[in-house]
This record gives C-alpha cells, structure tokens and sequence, in this order.
C-alpha cells in the first residue's frame, strides 16, 4: 500500500543557549545498498539494485501482515474489487430502475446539446437531473458517469474511469444524492469541478463568531516575549510518499499519471520496449518517493540536524511508518500524527457524519484504525485517541506545561474532497472547525500556547483549500492569535509561507501581522521537485520560531548512482531563513522570524527588482533545475501576494492566478 506522509516535527529534550546549537556536516551521502536494519524481514533481497525492496509490512491492530501482492509493483491492482463501496439507499431494481437511468441520461444528454443557456445553467440543470437517478437508483451513477464522460469527452478515457464502480463512483453517488445539487452546492460543484460551466464562485457563507467562542479576546492579549536564549530543535518533514509501485527501470517520463510505475505510459506496453528515462533507483522527478530513497532522508536527518548525540529529539508530529521512524531518529520520542490526503481511501476522501444509515460512519473505520495504531504504538493516550475517532483523525495533547498539540484533518477543507460540498453552505460541517476553537480557549484559558498542525495548507493561492472552511479558520486564527506559537502545512510539496493578518486581512501591514505558516518541502520529487526538510531553532519557553534551516537532495544526479553500489543520494545543506531573508531588515538576534519578519521580508521583495523573490522561488522547489522560473512582474506581485494570503478567499480576491506552484517547469 502506498505510505504517504503529511507532516513532522521532533522537538529537542534539552535546552541549550542559542550560541551552543549546533548542525551536523553540511552533507550526508547515504550508503549505496539499502539499509537491512530498518525492516526486521523482506520478500525479496533488500541488497539487490535491480529492484526496490519489497519490506514485510505488518499491521499491530489487526495483528496482520500485508501480503507481497499489495507491494509488488508487478502485482498491485488497479482496481479495488475487495473492499465495500456503500450507496445511498436503493429504491428501485430492475427495469423499473433502467427505465429512470434511460429517462436521465436522455435529459441530460438534451441539456448538454441545447442551444442558448449558459454553460453555468446546463451545469447545474446536469446536477440536478443526475440526483433524482442517484436518490432513487444509485447504483447506476458509476454507468451514467462514465457513459457521458466518455461520449462527451470530459475527460480521457482513463479519467473517466474515476467513476467506475470500483473506483468513485459510489461516492459520487452520495454527492449527487445528498448535497443540495439545484443551489449553492451545486453552483460549488459545477464551479471546481467543470471548468467548462464556467460558473462562478458563491458567496462566501456568513460568519457567526459566537458559533465558535464566546469569550471576546482579551484587550491586552499579545504574544509573550522570546528570550531567544534557550532554544530546542523542531524538524518539519512533509509528503514522504513512498510508492511501493516504483519499479526501478521503468519509464520515468510518462505522458499522464504517475511515472516510474510498470505499464506507463501506456496499458500494455509492447515487447522489448525502452523506456526513455529508466527510473534511477533513487527516484525522478514526475515520480512518488522509492524506498531507496526515503531510506537515505531518514539515514539523513539525525547526522545533518546534530542529533546522533545527546541532544536528542523527544516530540514526533507525523504520519505513518512507525517503525522506521523509531529506529532512525530515537525510539525514545513520543509520536503525534496529523492525517493527510492520502492517508484515507479513496485518497482525499472524508464524509461528514450528518450522512444517513450506514454511510453516518462510511469513514470512520479509519479514524478507529489510526487511532488504535497510534495508542497502541505509544505516540498518543488513551484521551487522544478518542478525540481522534470523534473528529476525524483530529486531536489534541499537551506535550508541555506551556505548548499544546492540535492537529487537524484538514482533507475536509481539501478541495478534492467531493463530501465537502455537501451542505456547503454551513462551512464547518464537518465541526472540526468548533473543536479547533475550543481547545485554543482551553490554551488561553490555562496560559498555553498551541502549535496548529493540519496537512491542506489554508491558504497561499487558493488553489488547494475551499474559501468557506479556510475563511473560518482565519478568523479564529486572528481571535486566538496570542495563543498560537506556529501553524505547520503539507501537501504543496514546496516550500512557503503564509502570514496571518488581524481582522481577516482587511488591512495587511507590519502593525497588523500576527501569525506564520510554514509550508514544509517534501520528500517526494513529485513533480519536478528536489527532496527536502527543515528544522528550526525554537525558543524553549514560548515555543517561538527563532531560525530555521533547511536541506535538499538533487534528483538530476540520481541517474548517475546506478551505476554504482559504492553511494547512494546526497542531502546538502541549503539555506539558512533569518540570513537568506533578512540580511536587509534590521531584527535583533534573539527576536523570533514571527508575522511582522516576514511582512518585512515581503517589504522587501517589493523593492528589489525581484532580486528576493528570485532567491524564494528557488528555494520553493529546493534548488529543482527543472522547475519554473519567477522573472515577470506579475510573478513577483503574485508570490508576494500569496506569502499574504493565508486562506482562500483572501488569495482568489486579491492574487494573480497561476504563479503559485514551481512544478510546472
């Protein structure tokens, strides 16, 4: 199964004056031959090149070990044919049910041709006709879906098969059966989902604060003051992504869905055919991460973060992979895991419990599983856990007297997640938005700060998050803004960050800043991408960030270790934050690279001729050689623009779309 990872952050046990935090060497290259030791067993030899190593993965809840089919990249399915798909409920069998599938599609198929309504209008008259299918035959949804798709060309024939049976169309089907597909739903959907309907984005839901908190924050209510002295070391790691389907050799540059992976670019491949880059056994760039390769970041990390020694890490923020973990950073670390896209299936999918029959808790048995791993392997209580199966994978620990942990399930703001357009018009439908809110009160309450981890970033350009959830979210950032010590984000495979302005951004200014976002790099290459992490100096009492560094790994030289069993992939030293940005601001030492730094730091970038953003642009794809430039006016504005947005309507009124991503090459 694919082990996808969100997010990680590992504090250090003992504080240390700030003159005294040290690095290891400025690179580590790991050995050529996978290391034997991170697995207990394998399937096949874990020395070998030819191929990756295919580790015995065994699940402690249930007390299973996963069979070699579901790792074997030669074996893997396609389909999933095992595991339930559930529907609303059915109503009509039969020919009856036919009879409805026939009128549908036939009045569907006369609203994509008719002449003179807004392709907004058809888009939603199309919704609308799908509903009654889904609301009284829904197990003919997946044909439906996939017949028009095809005959229409709305996407390619693989594309299309997203809304087979046996892959999201039973989801689908609850969508059409229980959002409110006629109005603002459906406006919603029609306006993500089809481009071609050109419809255009609904208002905005009305806030209520007191739907959130009831206490009006403090008059006095300022963030405490870092001595900067003190300091503990935080690692953020985002998007691990290991594929158990890269196959070493394989094609590399396929033309669509993921490369590295047997059968691209095409089903069948004929005989004797060369792929025209052999995917490195140490990874690609249009590819997800191999284990040979998450094998040398984490061989990586505890050498060149100085943490082999006594200085230790002792707080894991995470997603997956337990053992590996344990092993190489320190089996004495408690684990706190925040839930990612890819960590639920289908992929980016979580349905509010407000569903009817059997569908209340369709996901559920996720959030149970995490939730009993987790416990079970000693990284939350027993507390926790239940939090974590009420809220969607969402929980809180207080890790110190004076820091708390929040994580979210931030897939349910994702804009990929279809149920999140159910009853859009409430945007904390799910209510993770309320529990976000209450433990912050508890912090404020009881004089803790809280580090907010989620793995959908809430804002940059908001291509990734939907506006309702994120503009929530925002507002309850700015009314707890004393309380939280840092926001940590996934998921973009780049890195950013976003600041937090007072009163909802209405007025963005160094007086106004209040918060930081950081976006982590990521492991993955995927897509054009260098791999990389960073760690940051945190002040040991108010758990502020005082400096970070970050690290990279050059996938254009993975080619060239083929050949070789002698070394295997490099991580090197990349750039320092506080010197690579703020050489021109005038900041005392010890003070933290808090919002008004980096409001600072876009001052700058405004007035350099880009000369600033240039170098933040190449440090948004981790040194990448293939990754798109930042030389227009336009791109400067928008990067500056987006740095500024920290949720999603603040970035679609005010930024320039499409500067957001280096992946585009």
């Amino acid at each position: 199964m694919r082990v996808p990872v969100a997010f990680a952050a590992i504090v250090g046990i003992s504080a240390v004056a700030a003159d005294q935090v040290s690095l290891g060497p400025s690179a580590f290259t790991a050995p050529g031959i996978f290391p034997t030791s991170l697995f207990s067993s394998y399937y096949n030899d874990p020395t070998q090149t030819a191929s990756q190593v295919q580790p015995v993965i065994t699940d402690g809840v249930l007390e299973s070990t996963y069979p070699l089919d579901l790792t074997d990249p030669d074996t893997i399915s396609n389909n999933d044919t095992v595991d339930p798909h559930y529907y609303p409920t059915v109503h009509l069998k039969g020919e009856t049910a036919q009879k409805l599938y026939d009128n549908v599609t036939a009045e569907i198929e006369g609203i994509i041709t008719a002449q003179g309504t807004s392709n907004c209008t058809k888009c939603i008259q199309g919704l609308t006709s799908a509903s009654r299918l889904a609301k009284e035959a829904p197990q003919l949804i997946p044909q439906l879906l996939t017949t028009l798709c095809n005959r229409y060309s709305f996407a390619s024939r693989a594309g299309c098969n997203v809304y087979d049976e046996n892959a999201q169309g039973p989801f689908y089907a609850q969508v059409l059966a229980y959002a409110d597909v006629s109005g603002y739903d459906g406006q919603y959907l029609c306006q993500n989902f089809i481009r071609q309907s050109q419809c255009s984005r609904p208002p905005l839901p009305k806030f209520d604060a007191s739907q959130f908190w009831t206490k009006p924050k403090p008059t006095d209510a300022k963030p405490p003051v870092p001595k900067g002295t003190d300091r503990v070391k935080v690692l953020h790691m985002s998007d691990f992504h290991v594929d158990p389907r890269y196959a070493t050799g394989s094609e590399a540059n396929c033309n669509s869905g993921l490369c590295c992976r047997r059968g691209n670019p095409v089903a069948s491949l004929p005989e004797g055919f060369t792929p025209s880059v052999p995917a490195p056994r140490f990874g690609y760039f249009r590819c997800d991460t191999p284990w040979a390769l998450g094998a040398a970041a984490v061989q990586a990390i505890p050498v060149l973060t100085g943490t082999e020694g006594y200085d230790q890490f002792n707080m894991t923020i995470f997603t997956a992979l337990y053992d590996l973990w344990k092993e190489t950073l320190n089996p004495t670390s408690p684990l706190y895991a925040a839930i990612g896209n890819h960590d639920s299936y289908q992929q980016a999918f979580d349905s509010p419990n407000t569903l009817h029959g059997k569908l209340k808790k369709e996901f559920s048995w996720n959030y149970d599983h995490l939730a009993k791993l987790w416990q079970k392997e000693g990284w939350i209580d027993h507390h926790a856990a239940g939090l974590a199966r009420k809220h969607y994978g969402a929980y809180s620990i207080q890790h110190a007297p004076t820091l708390k942990i929040i994580t979210l399930n931030t897939d349910l703001w994702y804009r990929a997640n279809i149920f999140a357009y159910i009853n859009s018009t409430q945007s904390d439908n799910f209510g993770f938005l309320k529990f976000l809110a209450d433990e912050l009160q508890q912090c404020e309450d009881s004089g803790s700060r809280a580090y907010v981890v989620g793995h959908v970033l809430s804002g940059w350009d908001g291509t990734n998050p939907l506006p309702g959830p994120t503009d929530i979210f925002y507002q309850i950032v700015d009314r707890y803004s004393h309380v939280i010590a840092g926001l940590f984000w996934g998921h973009t495979h780049e890195d950013q960050n976003m600041i937090y302005y007072a009163n909802n951004g209405t007025n963005i200014s160094a007086e106004t800043a209040q918060n930081v976002g950081w976006i982590a790099p990521s492991i993955t290459p995927l897509t054009n991408l260098n791999s990389g992490f960073r760690l940051y100096e945190v002040d040991a009492e108010t758990w502020d960030i005082l400096d970070a560094h970050t690290w990279y790994s050059n996938v254009s030289t993975f080619a060239e270790l083929d050949s070789q069993i002698d070394v295997g992939a490099t991580y090197s030293y990349e750039y320092n934050t506080r010197q690579a940005y703020g050489g021109k601001i005038t900041w005392p030492e010890n003070a933290p690279l808090n919002a008004t730094w980096w409001h600072k730091v876009t001052e700058q970038m405004g007035s350099d001729n880009g000369a600033l953003v240039n170098l933040y642009n190449a440090h948004q794809g981790k040194q990448t050689t293939v990754g798109a430039k930042c030389t227009s006016a336009a791109c400067i504005d928008a990067k500056i623009c987006y740095m500024r947005s920290g949720s999603g309507p603040l970035a679609l009124q005010n930024c320039p779309k499409g500067f957001g991503s280096v992946q585009g090459g």
